[in-house]
């Protein structure tokens, strides 16, 4: 476990911000830029978000713990108080707070990404290296599906 320090050292030089819509548009800007859906983190309540852009570290606090139910993957994830990770284009790796139901266990899912703008896929990973993909459009709002279909219809 990470003492407080290294926390404090982790998340220093941050830009951080603060109330539910100021935190719901930074994570949505977010994922953008990244090149994720914007439904793949569908936070609750967030009250605090923060990201370090030299180390690529960011979190984002909830009120309260949330879970969620995919129903286009029919999938059960978890998201804890608080949900960590290192971001980079088309990929969150090391992350924390989050959990999805397979089986009867609950699993980390301790990264995800996607191999570019026009991927079909988004992939998860669990720490024993497991991994799980589902399509992208599972995740997306139902204007970004729209426009993902439009552009790959494009390109052939």
């Amino acid at each position: 476990m990470a003492s407080s320090q290294e926390i404090v050292n982790e998340r220093e030089g941050a830009e951080i911000v603060y109330g539910s819509e100021e935190c719901y548009r930074h994570s949505i800007e977010l994922l953008e830029e990244l090149g994720f859906p914007k439904g793949v983190l569908p936070l609750q309540d967030l009250q605090e978000c923060g990201r370090v852009r030299e180390t690529g570290f960011v979190w984002m606090k909830q009120k309260a713990p949330y879970e969620h139910f995919f129903v286009a993957t029919n999938t059960r994830v978890t998201y804890a108080l608080e949900v960590t990770a290192y971001v980079e284009k088309f990929k969150m790796k090391k992350m924390t707070g989050i959990k999805s139901k397979q089986m009867m266990l609950w699993v980390p899912i301790i990264e995800m990404s996607i191999d570019g703008p026009f991927s079909k896929k988004i992939y998860f990973k669990t720490p024993v290296g497991i991994g799980k993909s589902f399509p992208v459009t599972a995740f997306m709002t139902e204007e970004e599906k729209h426009k993902f279909l439009k552009e790959a219809e494009a390109q052939k």
